[in-house]
């Protein structure tokens, strides 16, 4: 019984660091979809992911604390990580958009709503509103037409993306304030 005692003090270590690290998780994207206009449904995707992947963590540790083999973990871990790979390097696949699609929720600066101007080649550009930001896709209303676009999420984070300030594209008008009139 002293044996499996200090194997059950491990697992429950691991198994509070779970849950608290879950937690903060958790109020992290809740912050992140308060301050970026994110749908439901989205960030319910990106939040069971994560939470996924954090329970592969603790389950990878709570099979080292009871003693599976380390060559069986290492080949798990391994075709984890060649997955988790072939997401980030491999542009066709699906799972590159999905990686995409938590890069484009966590860290860039374009958000639902927003005007943007998408450079596709030196003189063609691609100027719209986004209306939303899916798993898979980017979905851009055009401005000269009614128009709507979608672009693969793996896509849209290669491209050069520029965000339109309103005001920015209106014309300027003369402030100066010494021109004299008369």
């Amino acid at each position: 019984m002293e044996i499996y005692y200090n194997k059950i003090i491990e697992s429950l270590v691991v198994i509070i660091l779970f849950v608290a690290s879950r937690i903060l998780i958790n109020k992290f994207i809740n912050k992140t979809i308060l301050d970026k206009v994110v749908q439901k449904s989205r960030s319910q995707l990106i939040r069971k992911s994560i939470n996924f992947i954090s329970l592969l963590m603790c389950l990878t540790l709570l099979m080292i604390i009871w003693g599976v083999k380390q060559s069986e973990v290492a080949v798990f871990v391994g075709s984890v990580l060649t997955i988790v790979g072939v997401a980030f390097f491999a542009q066709w696949s699906l799972l590159s958009n999905i990686t995409s699609s938590i890069i484009i929720f966590f860290g860039h600066p374009v958000k639902i709503g927003d005007a943007v101007s998408i450079m596709e080649t030196k003189d063609y550009e691609i100027r719209g509103v986004v209306l939303n930001i899916g798993l898979f896709f980017t979905k851009i209303k055009l401005n000269d037409t009614d128009d709507e676009i979608t672009m693969p999420n793996n896509i849209f984070i290669l491209k050069t993306v520029r965000k339109i300030n309103p005001q920015s594209d209106a014309p300027q008008r003369n402030t100066n304030i010494n021109q004299e009139i008369v």
